[in-house]
């Protein structure tokens, strides 16, 4: 009916035909002495669900408000388009009408006429005559105060259902909200915002969990697959009810050629889910891709039409929770200026469109299917826009040269967002390439705050994915995609992987060479990489000679001062032994001054000089001279990075190895138990470093200086 509402003449009575998630809902009334059934005596439902999945709490909260002699209360179920509200309502109604003895009258209000005919159809159902309706109709009489009077004294208790009430302002208009002691009232609503319902209470209805929300998509198709594939394409899905039963549905509706669940897996995209809509009315409400559409139509009513630009905002990122930090400063122009961001979220959050998640960070989650149709739906000219945008605010809160041993807790949430938007721009076409480079900028920065921050993992599983992602839209050869092979390399070292990290260095040096030149930044920075792996894994002479090249060429492209070229200059204090280790010794104090008077005595490269001084003096055999070096390292390090930062437990290592080397084993030991005890529980039992430790400990136990 596309929201008109007709009246006309029908035997003795009145036909009033509503839309919303109605198919034809038909009021009749004939006269006082009719007591049949009436169609607000059932729910208006496009579909109804076999089972309820799940709700358990919820639903044991509404059957209170049911139960004999309860009354005078109203309840407001709120939360997302398509997240199973109605099919709450109508359960709630069920059991009412079934095992509780009341009357169940359902009204649909998702607009004016069809609240208006309906709350009319109730007052008939009570027992109103029709000079009551006639008077109510033209207006002689308040509409709503003859409902509520013939609801006040119904012969029997009832719950009254308000259905698709999205705009509250409709309900309001009239005073149809009430409550009664004789009743129950339960609305459904996509408004969230608690000033819209006074003296109700306010339950949300959100998603289904994993093996509910898979239980669904078995209720309708049994036979399409496994309950783990079931999980599968439940979490794809978004665990949304609309989504699963859509899905469902349309497994179930396969004849010639029945899909499974992974086949349904393979091509699901939006249009595919809105294919399980079979036999429903040509309502957005049934549908993924447009019933949320009819919440941000309600918003840009309430004279926010911003917020349909923010959404799309949001739509560049995840459905994972965004950290609220993140749109400080947003200004998108006309389309969305800074002064209108906020008052566009408030519209958002109230229409259930996106929800608030507690801190820290304070984040805000949009659910998943959402994204993707809002994303889809994006025009075209305005995608570039929002991607840039959307890729500025993630530079800003990712520092593009971090300090080692910040904590990695501002930069974890972060993540889904940098690799979705990535995924968004890589997968687009005709997406400028600038709009894919700052979305890989994004990746890079992101991998390095992460790796930095101690939290390996994450900063391996950030440059793979962005590797692979970033490669698609700018190739192999970009120096963006260079630089993730980089920082993948560096991790993997990090991690023990040594054979892996040796392989992709070796690739990049290789690659760098053949792109940029022998002496370009980033092909000495390759040789960095590599020699660190190679030093790592016992191949020292190797290591050794690649990072020489690496300050040679640093110091002659860059200068002898210059960041870069002063931590390749402490790092091969690190990697020489023997003749050539003594030799450059004698700088050393030379180059710590170098750094402080550069960088300054507490910027983190100089206290990485002052760790690799203590380190060369310790394996030139001068252990004396290296011990009040090596304790200052190491309380310089703790102060600054804290105990469990991996420069910390290295500069520790160093100093328990110093002592044994002058006789110190007791204190040796004990520093060597925390080393092993951290190393075992960051790194894992298995990694190289951890083993090192251990044998050290064993061998200071045995009064034997080093296992090395």
């Amino acid at each position: 009916m596309n929201g008109r509402t007709e009246g006309r003449a029908s035997g003795q009575g009145r036909v009033y035909q509503a839309s919303g998630d109605q198919h034809i809902v038909e009021h009749h009334h004939h006269g006082p002495s009719w007591s049949g059934p009436d169609s607000v005596r059932s729910p208006a439902l496009g579909r109804t669900p076999l089972v309820l999945r799940d709700r358990v709490e919820l639903m044991e909260t509404l059957r209170a408000s049911v139960a004999p002699g309860a009354g005078g209360q109203v309840h407001v179920l709120h939360g997302l388009g398509g997240c199973g509200k109605t099919a709450v309502a109508c359960a709630l109604f069920a059991q009412a009408t079934a095992d509780g003895g009341r009357v169940g009258l359902w009204v649909n209000a998702s607009d004016t006429t069809s609240l208006r005919s309906g709350m009319l159809a109730v007052a008939a159902d009570r027992g109103a005559t029709d000079g009551e309706l006639t008077a109510a109709r033209s207006g002689l009489r308040a509409a709503a105060d003859l409902v509520w009077d013939h609801l006040d004294r119904s012969d029997r208790p009832w719950l009254l259902v308000i259905d698709n009430a999205d705009d509250p302002a409709v309900l309001r208009d009239g005073g149809w909200l009430r409550s009664s002691p004789r009743g129950t009232v339960l609305v459904t609503s996509r408004q969230s915002a608690g000033r819209w319902w006074p003296g109700a209470r306010l339950l949300q209805v959100g998603v289904l969990p994993r093996a509910d929300a898979a239980q669904v998509l078995r209720d309708l198709a049994p036979d399409a697959g496994t309950a783990e594939e079931a999980e599968e394409i439940a979490d794809r899905l978004g665990r949304l009810p609309l989504a699963l039963t859509l899905a469902g549905t349309f497994l179930a509706h396969q004849v010639i050629s029945p899909w499974t669940l992974t086949e349904y897996g393979q091509r699901l995209d939006i249009d595919l889910i809105d294919q399980g809509a079979v036999g429903l009315p040509g309502d957005s409400r049934h549908l993924v891709s447009s019933t949320w559409e009819l919440s941000l139509d309600a918003v840009a009513d309430q004279g926010l039409p911003e917020a349909q630009t923010l959404l799309r905002l949001l739509a560049c990122w995840a459905s994972d929770p965004l950290p609220l930090s993140l749109l400080a400063g947003l200004d998108l122009g006309a389309d969305l200026p800074a002064g209108r961001v906020e008052p566009a979220l408030r519209g958002l959050l109230d229409h259930s469109l996106t929800e608030l998640v507690a801190g820290p960070p304070r984040s805000l989650r949009t659910h998943g299917v959402l994204l993707d149709s809002v994303a889809r739906g994006t025009p075209a000219e305005q995608r570039g826009q929002l991607a840039v945008k959307a890729a500025e605010l993630l530079l800003a809160a990712l520092p593009a040269i971090p300090e080692r041993g910040i904590e990695a807790a501002p930069f974890r949430p972060l993540a889904p967002h940098v690799l979705a938007l990535l995924r968004r721009v890589s997968a687009g076409e005709g997406v400028d390439p600038a709009v894919v480079e700052s979305a890989a900028e994004c990746a890079l920065r992101l991998a390095v705050n992460l790796h930095r921050s101690g939290d390996s993992a994450s900063a391996l599983a950030v440059g793979e994915q962005a590797v692979d992602l970033a490669r698609a839209r700018l190739g192999d050869d970009h120096p963006l995609v260079v630089r993730l092979r980089q920082r993948v390399a560096r991790t993997l070292r990090r991690l023990g992987r040594y054979a892996e990290a040796e392989t992709l260095a070796r690739r990049t040096l290789a690659d760098c060479e053949r792109l940029f030149g022998p002496k370009d930044p980033d092909t000495l920075e390759s040789c960095v990489i590599l020699a660190l792996v190679l030093w790592t894994d016992g191949r020292e002479a190797e290591g050794a000679a690649l990072m020489r090249r690496a300050v040679d060429g640093r110091i002659e492209v860059l200068g002898p001062l210059h960041p870069v070229t002063l931590r390749a200059r402490y790092i091969i204090l690190e990697l020489l032994r023997g003749p050539e280790l003594a030799r450059e010794i004698e700088g050393a104090p030379a180059l710590v001054r170098a750094c402080a008077d550069t960088m300054g005595p507490d910027h983190t490269i100089t206290m990485g000089a002052e760790l690799n001084h203590a380190n060369a003096l310790f394996y030139a055999g001068r252990a004396a001279e290296a011990l009040p070096l090596a304790r200052r390292a190491f309380e310089a390090a703790q102060r600054r990075y804290g105990p469990h930062y991996q420069i910390t437990l290295a500069s520790r290592s160093l100093l328990a190895l110093t002592l044994a080397a002058v006789g110190g084993f007791p204190e040796a030991i004990a520093h060597m138990e925390a080393v092993v005890e951290q190393r075992s529980r960051i790194l894992g039992p298995d990694h190289p470093w951890t083993g090192d430790s251990v044998a050290n400990l064993a061998a200071f136990r045995s009064g034997v200086p080093s296992a090395r």
